[in-house]
């Protein structure tokens, strides 16, 4: 089954969909391929959110704030937290999470923010697995042929 491709968008990307990237990498690479963007964004992923996710063994390294525009490729879903209207431009549904903006705020909020994003993400994360595959997927996939291992005569 193809890997859904899915779009974390905030407003600076730099604390929750850095976020959503980084547990969707983490729990769900077998479904998904997680990229995130900013509608505006910061000059860096904020320290506290590399702190927060480190508490849960979530590195993001070198994971740094991306314009829509450096988005690789196609995507079929946007989870779209910023706030603001964000039309599909190709077919791809938009999902709306409502989640409060953590940037300015103590460890304690980000740690809530964290904590509810991880809830999140391991929701869809589920909805992928348990999806049926589209039509398209299984048409494409060749039907298994009986094979007689024992040589016998073809019924006529």
């Amino acid at each position: 089954m193809a890997k859904t491709r899915v779009l974390f968008l905030c407003i600076g990307n730099a604390c929750r969909s850095p976020m959503a990237e980084g547990f969707a990498r983490t729990y769900g690479a077998d479904v998904l391929h997680a990229q995130s963007a900013g509608l505006a964004p910061a000059l860096a992923v904020a320290p506290l959110t590399h702190h927060v996710m480190l508490e849960k063994n979530i590195d993001l390294g070198d994971c740094y704030p991306k314009e829509l525009e450096h988005v690789d490729g196609p995507v079929d879903l946007i989870i779209n937290m910023s706030g603001h209207d964000v039309p599909a431009q190709n077919g791809e549904q938009v999902e709306l999470w409502e989640v409060r903006d953590p940037i300015g705020e103590s460890d304690e909020v980000f740690r809530q923010v964290r904590d509810q994003i991880e809830q999140r993400v391991l929701q869809l994360i589920e909805r992928l697995r348990s999806r049926k595959p589209a039509a398209s997927e299984t048409a494409s996939q060749p039907a298994l042929s009986q094979v007689d291992t024992q040589r016998r005569p073809t019924r006529q």
